[in-house]
């Protein structure tokens, strides 16, 4: 069973704090933790410095792999999963203080905003001008942060829901639309319609982002390509490859080192 994540300050409201920025850093000791279901009025950045991060909103799950971030607005209902032995950083920000989407994203962190966001984790209280200074080079280096498109979107519709929820549960399911249409009560036709209209993509597509969410973070947790290439329901490691590599312009090892420098597998 999850446990829910342990934070250092149990008992501190965020919105309650008036400081335009606040950081801390969040180990994830062992196994799979998990922040249930919450809002709060600041926007907050989760940054994965080490393992990796699945976040749930409404209309989506977005993921979070080292060296990335998931922006998420002020206001929005929210969870976030972490991998095992994941080395976290929630940075929670004053609404209107930085020029960042009204939606979730997932932004690449550069080196320099890695740094800051460390450094003001870390930072006491009485240091006040020295917090001052990184907060405000993280307020301006956020918006210039690259997006990256580790976005799976969501649906409340009852019966999108039912098929999500089978095949976050086991994506290697490689039951066809038919054989999904049938489970719902739906032709093939409807079905199809529904998760155009719903999600903005086709029913393959839509599978096909899952699988890459849920590849990116395995094998930033330590899963090798065979493994992962196995648990989705290839019929081959080539066959993965060449699926990640269509969808993320670059074959699994190389993409990861180009945002995860420390990535080796």
């Amino acid at each position: 069973m999850r446990q829910p994540l342990r934070f250092p300050w149990p008992d501190l409201d965020v919105d309650d704090v008036s400081a335009p920025v606040i950081a801390v850093r969040v180990d994830v000791i062992g196994t799979k933790d998990e922040v249930p279901d919450h809002r709060h009025r600041k926007g907050q950045l989760v940054f994965a410095l080490g393992g990796a991060v699945t976040c749930r909103v409404p209309t989506g799950l977005w993921m979070v792999p080292p060296h990335c971030a998931v922006w998420i607005p002020g206001g929005m209902q929210h969870s976030n999963l972490a991998t095992e032995n994941a080395r976290l950083f929630f940075v929670y920000i004053e609404p209107e203080v930085v020029d960042l989407p009204d939606r979730c994203c997932t932004l690449s962190i550069s080196p320099l905003l890695r740094e800051v966001i460390v450094e003001l984790a870390n930072q006491i209280a009485d240091d006040e001008a020295r917090v001052e200074l990184l907060a405000s080079v993280l307020l301006r280096e956020l918006p210039r942060m690259p997006v990256q498109q580790l976005h799976l979107p969501l649906s409340p519709e009852p019966r999108l829901k039912k098929i999500a929820a089978a095949l976050a549960k086991n994506p290697s399911d490689r039951r066809t639309l038919a054989e999904w249409a049938d489970r719902v009560a739906l032709s093939e036709s409807s079905l199809a319609r529904l998760v155009v209209r719903e999600t903005g993509l086709s029913f393959g597509r839509w599978r096909q982002q899952l699988h890459l969410i849920v590849a990116l973070r395995e094998l930033t947790s330590g899963a090798s390509v065979q493994q992962v290439s196995a648990d989705l329901g290839y019929d081959s490691v080539a066959a993965f490859i060449t699926m990640f590599k269509k969808a993320l312009g670059k074959p699994p090892g190389k993409y990861l080192s180009g945002i995860f420098p420390e990535y080796k597998n």
